[in-house]
C-alpha cells in the first residue's frame, strides 16, 4: 500500500488528531494496555511465510488473530476462471489455516471456507466446524449474495451458530449488495461480518459504486451505514486498504462513525507485508488511526476485542 496523506488538512486541527503520526511513546503504551483481536488475516498472502506472519502480528501487538482461508482451486466462472483462486492473493485453504491454528492454539483460530458452488461445498464446510473452526469465509466469489448457493452456506452458518465473512466488491464478489438487507432479515440469528471495498464505499449516502477508494468527504447515512444500524445481526471488519480509506478519507465522519457503531466494529488487518509496522502496512495504520479517533478505552476495547470475542465466541 502507498503510503497515505491523510495527516493533512484543516479537519485535522478540529479533531485534534495532530498526534496521528507522532507521539511514539503514548503508541507503545497503548499497545501494552490494549488487548487486540485481528478478524482478518490469511495464511501464504501473497507467497509471505508463517514465520512472517507470526512475526507481522507479534509486531502489532494481536493477541489473537482468525486466520481465513481459500476455497478449493477451481476453473469457472465463481472464481472468474480460476483468477480470483486462493481468493486473488495466492492464499492457502482450510486444511494449511487448521494446521497453523492447532500448532499455535493461543495464537489463531481458523474459519473454513469452500467455493460455494462447488459439488460438496457445504459439506465440506460442516466437516471443518465440527473440527473447530468457528466461522465461515473469507467467501469472496464471483457469485449473488443471495444465491441459492449461499443461501445453503447461510443456512449452514445458522445450524452451527457461526458467523459468516463476505467480501463485497462491486462488479467483483457477492453481488447485489443493495438486496442484502433480505438476507440479513431471513437469517436474523447469523451474524454476518462485512468486508471490503463495496461494503465501506456504502458508508457514503451517494456512492459511486465504481470507485473503489473513494477520497471524497462522507455523506453520512449510506447503505452500510443503515445495516449497521438497524440490523442486529450485521457486523463491520475494518481490515485492508478498503477499511483504511473509510476511515482516513474522512475524519470528522470516522470519529462519529466509530463511536455510533462502537458495538458492530471490529478490528482487521488483511495486509499481506512482513513488517507489521509503519505505512507500507495497513494493520498497522488501522489501530494508530483507530486510537487517534477514539479516545475513549471502553469504546476502543470493544472495535479491539470485545467484539470479536463475542461475535465469534472467543
Amino acid at each position: 500500500m502507498k503510503r497515505r496523506h491523510f495527516l493533512q488538512g484543516s479537519g485535522m486541527i478540529g479533531l485534534g488528531l495532530g498526534h496521528l503520526a507522532s507521539s511514539v511513546g503514548q503508541e507503545t503504551e497503548a499497545k501494552e494496555k490494549e488487548v487486540l483481536i485481528d478478524v482478518h488475516q490469511h495464511i501464504n498472502y501473497s507467497g509471505r511465510t508463517n514465520d512472517d506472519l507470526i512475526k507481522h502480528q507479534e509486531t502489532l501487538g494481536i493477541a489473537k488473530s482468525v486466520l481465513l482461508p481459500a476455497g478449493s482451486v477451481m476453473l469457472g466462472a465463481t472464481t472468474h476462471e480460476g483468477r480470483s483462486n486462493g481468493l486473488a492473493a495466492r492464499i492457502f485453504g482450510t486444511a494449511a489455516a487448521a494446521k497453523l491454528a492447532v500448532k499455535h492454539p493461543d495464537k489463531f483460530v481458523y474459519f473454513a471456507n469452500e467455493v460455494p458452488d462447488l459439488p460438496g461445498a457445504t459439506k465440506s464446510i460442516e466437516n471443518w466446524l465440527k473440527k473447530g473452526a468457528c466461522g465461515i469465509g473469507e467467501q469472496k466469489f464471483n457469485i449473488a449474495i443471495d444465491s441459492p448457493e449461499m443461501m445453503r452456506i447461510y443456512e449452514l452458518a445458522r445450524e452451527f451458530k457461526v458467523p459468516v465473512l463476505l467480501h463485497i466488491e462491486h462488479d467483483s464478489y457477492n453481488h447485489g449488495f443493495d438486496r442484502f438487507h433480505k438476507v440479513l432479515e431471513k437469517f436474523p440469528t447469523v451474524n454476518f461480518i462485512g468486508h471490503a471495498q463495496t461494503w465501506w464505499g456504502n458508508i457514503d449516502k451517494k456512492p459511486e459504486q465504481a470507485v473503489m477508494y473513494p477520497k471524497t468527504k462522507v455523506s453520512k447515512g449510506g447503505l452500510t451505514d443503515r445495516l449497521l444500524s438497524d440490523y442486529s445481526n450485521v457486523f463491520g471488519d475494518l481490515s485492508a486498504g478498503s477499511g483504511l480509506n473509510s476511515m482516513t478519507r474522512d475524519l470528522e465522519h470516522a470519529a462519529d462513525f466509530l463511536h455510533r457503531h462502537q458495538d458492530k466494529l471490529m478490528l482487521g488487518t488483511d495486509c499481506n507485508d512482513s513488517v507489521g509496522h509503519g505505512s507500507e502496512c495497513s494493520g498497522a495504520e488501522a489501530i494508530k488511526t483507530v486510537r487517534a479517533l477514539v479516545p475513549d478505552a471502553s469504546v476502543r476495547s470493544k472495535v479491539f476485542a470485545e467484539n470479536a470475542k463475542k461475535v465469534i465466541k472467543l
